[in-house]
């Protein structure tokens, strides 16, 4: 089983978009896929869903040990799509890694998972927390958009060097561009040469666009909803890659 974050310490960065379309990519090459929306605000329900918002669970039974992780899980969202929805009880997730600081929480919580699943999708909240901790520590690989400007860029300076100081792995870190908008100067200018400002850059660049945004509102992945995309071709050049990655190994 192989585990991959979404991860941005800023919001409104693309971060949860780029989360359910790998993860529906994933599903659609026959991989089985669980997708696990740990942000407490629930955007990945409405990309999947819509209207008909998947309901999380209170986190505090599943922390408890008193309810395993699969009594969690929505089966077969889509084909080889599991998803685990938030619920508002997520934000006290760090209260109880505080009180189990020995042990990586989420590795417990999913390793009953691993012969039925091949591939896990966190969506993270964010914040720069103890539960940011635990899945730099945990994922495989964590893919890290950044909308092309200095503030964004500023941002992942503190998420790099938080995690070479933590000695988690500055390498598994995967920065892409996100909701670039070519139109605006500074944007062109960033995305013409990523690797004079980000270490190991992918060679991805998801623009803004209108089709993303409809996601929310009709409640598909971009394969779905608007697959001859530009957006959707990003997507999958992307998740060519993550396969490559991860099962180079």
């Amino acid at each position: 089983m192989r585990i991959i974050a979404f991860y941005s310490p800023k919001g409104g960065v693309g971060k949860t978009a780029a989360a359910v379309n790998i993860a529906y990519l994933a599903s659609q090459s026959q991989c089985k896929t669980l997708l696990w929306d740990l942000d407490p605000q629930g955007a990945a329900s409405f990309y999947l869903a819509g209207a008909e918002i998947v309901k999380g669970k209170k986190l505090s039974k599943l922390l408890d040990g008193k309810s395993p992780v699969a009594k969690f899980i929505h089966d077969d969202v889509y084909p080889n799509l599991d998803f685990i929805p938030a619920h508002s009880s997520f934000r006290n997730f760090d209260i109880k890694l505080d009180q189990d600081a020995g042990n990586n929480v989420l590795r417990q919580m999913l390793a009953p998972l691993s012969e039925e699943t091949s591939l896990v999708v966190l969506d993270c909240p964010p914040t720069l927390s103890r539960l940011t901790e635990q899945v730099l520590a945990l994922a495989d690989a964590v893919y890290v958009p950044l909308v092309p400007t200095w503030l964004s860029l500023n941002s992942w300076t503190q998420l790099r060097d938080f995690a070479k100081g933590k000695k988690f792995g500055a390498k598994k870190l995967k920065p892409f561009f996100s909701m670039a908008d070519r139109r605006k100067r500074l944007h062109r200018e960033l995305i013409a040469s990523p690797e004079d400002y980000l270490e190991q850059p992918l060679d991805i660049i998801i623009p803004y666009a209108s089709a993303v945004e409809r996601m929310g509102e009709e409640g598909q992945p971009l394969e779905v909803l608007a697959p001859n995309s530009v957006a959707a071709a990003g997507f999958r050049k992307m998740w060519a890659g993550i396969q490559r990655d991860l099962w180079k190994r």
